[in-house]
């Protein structure tokens, strides 16, 4: 097997394309041939220790991976070898083979694409439980998506039309904003790069044009930074801000807004969420296919790069160039 491994912490150009031995499953595990793995921020963040799981050295970053399950372990009756799966890994992915527990796979349809398989879960399992559990969006409502042309952020403007919100689109620039449109944004907003007081205030008159005079009902922040506060002064009474991640830093709030706008900052951590209650996220991922099935939902691959080029994958996704997803695959 052969593995992208983080022997240090730094940027992508530090990970380094390792031979080693193909690992045996254990009782409980299976082994997957992977075929396709997706590329997330936090795998960014995981090769620099700036994430909130720290694995020991070395390791592989990539959380979530497709592909054909190769053996099986003692005590798994779930699956069988040829099984096509996906898996979120939490970490391990950037690899030709990996073993997992058989707890973490899905068995995928038939007519699911391995690079879809594997940029399907992280981005709409997170998006979904943030919308719909998180954020309790309902028809009719409207929708303001941070960083909208990113992963989950292409995928909660998918998950809010076919909820039946009206979606806002803000973004950084025109191609991005062309994106969203063709994604079914309803309206787009093309925020600065740099955000001063000045530019805050034009940023939230634009929000509050854009929804109208009730305001914004549901707040999905995949930005953070000083692109926070504007959006909470253009909440709806009795909003809900999401707090999804922070690539442009953690922000700080006037929480008297709040109060003024009798709203709520609630906090979005899916992967928790998985583990603390499996019976709504078994349904979340039931929910997903069908869409799915639907044709509601589809992964956006903007880009494809070979297992060994995850470097060039990792700073596309660290420079914030990608629209929609970005994907590894081995032959």
């Amino acid at each position: 097997m052969h593995a992208m491994l983080s022997t240090a912490p730094g940027g992508p150009e530090t990970l380094e394309w390792t031979e080693g031995p193909t690992p045996e499953p254990k009782k409980g595990e299976v082994r997957i041939a992977v075929k396709a793995a997706g590329v997330n921020f936090p795998d960014t963040l995981i090769i620099r220790d700036l994430y909130q799981m720290k694995p020991p050295r070395p390791f592989a970053p990539g959380g979530e991976v497709s592909g054909i399950v190769e053996a099986v372990g003692e005590g798994v009756t779930t699956l069988i070898e040829g099984d096509r799966v996906l898996a979120m890994t939490g970490f391990g992915g950037f690899t030709t083979h990996l073993c997992t527990a058989a707890t973490a796979c899905v068995k995928i349809p038939d007519g699911m694409p391995f690079d879809e398989a594997a940029c399907f879960i992280f981005t709409y399992g997170t998006s979904h439980y943030a919308l719909k559990d998180r954020g309790e969006l309902k028809s009719g409502e409207t929708l303001l998506i941070l960083g909208a042309a990113g992963g989950v952020g292409a995928a909660a403007i998918e998950l809010g039309k076919a909820t039946g919100a009206k979606v806002i689109a803000a973004v950084s620039s025109q191609d991005k904003a062309d994106f969203c449109r063709d994604l079914g944004a309803d309206e787009t907003i093309i925020y600065p790069r740099d955000m001063d007081r000045d530019a805050q205030k034009a940023l939230s008159g634009e929000i509050k044009k854009a929804a109208g005079p009730d305001g914004v009902h549901v707040a999905y922040d995949a930005v953070g930074g000083d692109y926070a506060e504007p959006v909470i002064r253009s909440m709806a009474w009795g909003g809900r801000f999401l707090v999804v991640g922070f690539p442009a830093g953690i922000p700080a709030i006037p929480l008297n807004l709040t109060l003024l706008k009798s709203c709520q900052i609630v906090g979005v951590f899916w992967g928790a969420s998985i583990y603390k209650d499996p019976a709504g996220h078994a349904q979340n991922i039931k929910d997903l296919f069908d869409m799915y099935g639907k044709g509601l939902v589809k992964p956006r691959i903007s880009a494809s790069f070979s297992m060994q080029d995850a470097a060039q994958a990792l700073a596309l996704i660290a420079d914030r160039k990608v629209r929609g997803k970005v994907v590894l695959t081995n032959p």
